[in-house]
């Protein structure tokens, strides 16, 4: 490819609205444009990176068994109606109507349409097991889009799902993907990586892993042990909660706490410690639709048409103790909320509760859904609010004072928190998930009537998995990964071109005839070349080069020729040595191999980890 003719031509400086720097050198770059929020053309190096990433996910994925297929992107919406997702999931699923009037989903993954293809075409168990997987756009509305093809609208994915006669048959498919996705993330050049367990939100099932790269810029909190290696997802993550000292229940009494509105403020007031407290925090939660309304309910009618079913809202009040946090998610899986958000003052007095002074004591019943962290119930005497601005209550008690309609682990796991399975201290981590693996089970199956018949002739719903890759995060967390301040350094694995030829010397037909026969022989040799032909400075080229990103820079100019042949420089290395023209390339090839041989020392293929004790 001459750089002449590449389109577009590379930028100075970013957008003045990225703020990621991998984001931006692949802007600068070239390799993608935005078209609109969240939605990104993939340019021709851009396409060349992720046509290599691809390439490495179908020969991992084919090396495990996989069959690759492609599925629409446009589903029918009474399979997502029969599947539940239709009304568990919300305005990120993008629905419309066809010009015949019938309700249609645009993908955001594929476990219905596999449901569906399977509960047509399997029949035997001599069918199982399966493997099937793609590599297709998804589209999901995000809120948020951020960090260019980080937190995207429009994707590449690979999605696979596995089909199974039992849960043993899924576990061994799941431990093989496990493996794969750590060779294909190494491979890329992704080796600092963290498979955590997670929540398995949407997708519904039983156990889930997602792949995460450490990173600041990573919007996921990571809880990891340095001792034993185990790594959660902090919307999930367990730890040891301290055990509460033995108390009498002491009587309940009123104190004054003017201005004391938060914990911070009571604790001082009152000369306590957070750990005596109970925090209170109010959200709104979306239970779906219901048989019948809840007294707080904002409605539960089912609108028409491609309109999501409507919510059937309540007000939660969350309890944690003072000196801990409460974790969302856990909170959601808890109340079977489809989501949550913060609730309004408004609300919150509305249904008796006072802002900064609430409690679940003396609250009207029905008005509000009481939740406790099993430690706050388990906790003895208590300061909490009294539902009066400027008083709280000392010595409250779970079940004597009030009894919550939930008790479960709400709280989120801090730095320091003993680790459940060893008890070490846990540290806190930010990081960017990259892949996701569940053991669906039946979820889909058995509402979709997915059945094979066994040797008996006894039907059983077909047992999934489903793993998900985001071929474009791949991309983004290795710019992220693999620059400097000059610009790119792709692995060889994923760079567009193994080589940038960069031309010194104008119209010189010596460097132009070693230049080109150089181009030709590494070509014969299946060496993919950025041939920098253009007229411009030394210094442009050289910034080029190292913004693109190539592994390997061969430079061929008057200089060089005079010193003995071409320079060869590794992006990834300050210095450059000068080989004989006539084996230039085979020098290529050899830098390339080391290139190679230094990345396949890297490649982990760890198996799935046995599940440890707590």
């Amino acid at each position: 490819m001459r750089l002449s003719v590449l389109f577009p031509r590379s930028l100075r400086s970013a957008p003045a609205e990225t703020d990621v720097a991998g984001h931006q050198l692949l802007l600068r770059a070239g390799y993608v444009r935005q078209l609109t929020a969240g939605i990104f053309s993939a340019l021709p190096l851009g396409a060349r990176a992720l046509h290599r990433i691809e390439a490495i996910v179908r020969e991992e994925m084919d090396a495990i068994g996989g069959q690759e297929v492609l599925l629409p992107v446009v589903h029918p919406a009474e399979l997502w109606q029969q599947s539940g997702r239709w009304q568990a999931i919300g305005e990120e699923l993008v629905r419309f109507r066809d010009r015949g009037g019938r309700d249609m989903v645009l993908a955001m993954t594929h476990e219905e349409v596999i449901t569906d293809l399977a509960r047509r075409e399997i029949t035997s168990y001599r069918q199982l097991p399966l493997c099937l997987y793609q590599i297709q756009t998804k589209f999901r509305d995000e809120p948020r889009p951020r960090a260019g093809l980080l937190r995207a609208r429009e994707f590449a994915m690979k999605d696979a799902y596995t089909l199974d006669l039992d849960l043993a048959g899924l576990r061994v498919q799941y431990a093989r993907h496990y493996t794969a996705y750590h060779r294909i993330f190494s491979r890329c050049g992704l080796t600092d990586l963290l498979a955590v367990e997670s929540d398995a939100g949407m997708m519904g099932g039983t156990v889930a892993h997602e792949f995460m790269v450490p990173s600041p810029i990573g919007e996921d909190v990571l809880v990891v042990c340095d001792h034993c290696g185990l790594a959660a997802n902090r919307q999930v993550a367990r730890f040891v909660k301290p055990a509460p000292a033995a108390e009498a229940p002491a009587p309940l009494e009123r104190v004054a706490t003017p201005g004391a509105a938060t914990i911070e403020d009571l604790t001082r007031l009152l000369g306590i410690g957070p750990e005596r407290t109970a925090k209170v925090v109010f959200f709104s939660a979306d239970l779906g639709p219901g048989a019948e309304p809840a007294a707080s309910a904002a409605g539960a009618a089912t609108s028409p048409g491609t309109a999501r079913p409507a919510a059937r809202e309540v007000l939660v009040m969350a309890l944690v103790r003072g000196d801990m946090e409460v974790e969302e998610t856990k909170l959601t899986n808890l109340v079977g909320a489809r989501w949550l958000r913060p609730a309004d003052s408004e609300r919150i007095r509305a249904a008796g509760a006072e802002p900064g002074y609430a409690s679940p004591v003396g609250l009207r019943p029905g008005a509000v859904m009481v939740v406790a962290d099993d430690l706050v119930a388990a906790s003895p005497n208590l300061v909490a609010g009294a539902n009066r601005e400027g008083i709280h209550l000392r010595n409250v008690n779970c079940g004597r004072d009030f009894e919550p309609d939930r008790v479960g682990d709400i709280a989120a796991a801090a730095a320091g928190a003993p680790c459940p399975r060893c008890g070490a201290a846990l540290a806190l981590r930010r990081g960017v998930e990259v892949g996701n693996i569940f053991q669906l089970g039946t979820r889909y199956s058995e509402p979709m009537g997915a059945t094979y018949s066994d040797a008996e002739g006894v039907l059983h719903p077909v047992v999934m998995g489903s793993y998900g890759i985001g071929i474009g995060r791949i991309l983004a967390c290795v710019a992220e990964a693999h620059r400097d301040d000059r610009g790119l350094r792709l692995p060889l694995a994923v760079a567009p071109f193994a080589v940038h030829l960069v031309r010194l010397g104008g119209s010189s037909a010596e460097v132009d005839g070693a230049a080109d026969r150089l181009v030709a022989e590494l070509a014969d040799a299946g060496v993919d070349v950025l041939d920098d032909d253009r007229d411009v400075a030394p210094g442009v080229k050289f910034a080029d080069a190292d913004l693109l990103g190539m592994p390997l820079r061969a430079t061929v100019s008057p200089r060089s020729l005079a010193g003995g042949g071409v320079e060869l420089r590794r992006r990834d290395a300050d210095d450059s040595q000068v080989v004989a023209l006539g084996g230039a390339a085979a020098s290529v090839q050899g830098r390339l191999d080391e290139l190679r041989a230094e990345a396949a020392r890297l490649v982990v293929s760890p198996g799935y980890p046995a599940p440890g004790p707590g």
